[in-house]
């Protein structure tokens, strides 16, 4: 597909795209704006290399996708409240997010999507994965598709700690406005407010439970349905350099960076973008 000098190269069955013939750190015009989003919506995660974006340029790309919010967990770096810091030092053995998850499943309102930007990477290793929930869903049977449509799960960013998610920096960087805990409903399948296309919703950082089960009672079908996501079918792998930066839709993707480089540092800034309340 090409958009102008726009160029979109599929990278995997399940999802993502590469993007190529695009200068991020200078305005869009509407044209290139529209295509970049077209591409989005059909692959879910579109990746961008050698974009040299300082946090102005960084935040004005985000702003011609949405709106740009705070994470509520992690200040943001000085001058940009939106841009926080990703990062895993030399000393360090646990990174941040290093689980499979769609982004702040426990607010009310989710973001539409995150964007990921590539300040300093390890020589090797730290690539993410990410994996398409239409797939996911489409997948299963009739029988188990009827069981999941009216359910609503428990999401909680209590069970994120547990699973360490957002490791050391919330001791170096934390935000004041912070709660303790954080806790949505939301339904287990949601329906893609542009795409209409309907996605599963529950993630192995965030989920709990099923609304009026326990969480011994949901266990069994939570587990498989965690299993089930991130079938290598369904997925996609991007290998860091300096520069790159990925775009994914937190409505339909989940995504796991991968803890494969201790004692090199990775550096990355991240935004996210308002979204909707699921549905």
């Amino acid at each position: 597909m090409r958009q102008n000098s726009i160029t979109v190269r599929r990278i995997a069955g399940g999802c993502g795209a590469e993007i190529s013939g695009v200068d991020l750190s200078q305005p869009l015009g509407s044209e290139a704006v529209a295509g970049l989003r077209r591409a989005f919506l059909d692959h879910l995660v579109i990746f961008f290399r050698d974009q040299m974006l300082e946090p102005a340029q960084f935040l004005a790309f985000s702003r011609a996708f949405g709106t740009p919010v705070e994470y509520p967990f992690v200040k943001g770096i000085d001058g940009f409240p939106e841009i926080i810091r990703v990062a895993k030092l030399e000393h360090e053995r646990v990174n941040f997010g290093g689980v499979w998850h769609s982004d702040t499943s426990y607010l009310e309102q989710p973001p539409m999507a995150s964007m990921l930007y590539a300040v300093e990477v390890p020589p090797q290793g730290g690539d993410t994965l990410f994996a398409n929930q239409y797939d996911a869903y489409e997948s299963l049977s009739d029988g188990m598709r009827r069981l999941l449509d009216p359910l609503v799960a428990i999401n909680s960013s209590a069970k994120a700690d547990v699973s360490r998610t957002r490791e050391d920096r919330m001791k170096d960087s934390p935000n004041a406005a912070a709660r303790q805990e954080y806790v949505a409903e939301h339904p287990v399948v949601r329906t893609h407010p542009e795409t209409g296309r309907k996605a599963l919703y529950v993630n192995v950082a965030h989920t709990l439970r099923f609304k009026d089960m326990t969480e011994e009672e949901s266990a069994p079908l939570l587990s498989f349905l965690h299993q089930h996501q991130i079938k290598p079918e369904f997925t996609c792998r991007f290998a860091w350099q300096k520069g790159s930066l990925a775009l994914w839709d937190n409505r339909a993707a989940q995504h796991y960076p991968i803890n494969d480089y201790h004692g090199y540092r990775r550096i990355m800034h991240r935004i996210t973008l308002a979204g909707e309340r699921p549905r």
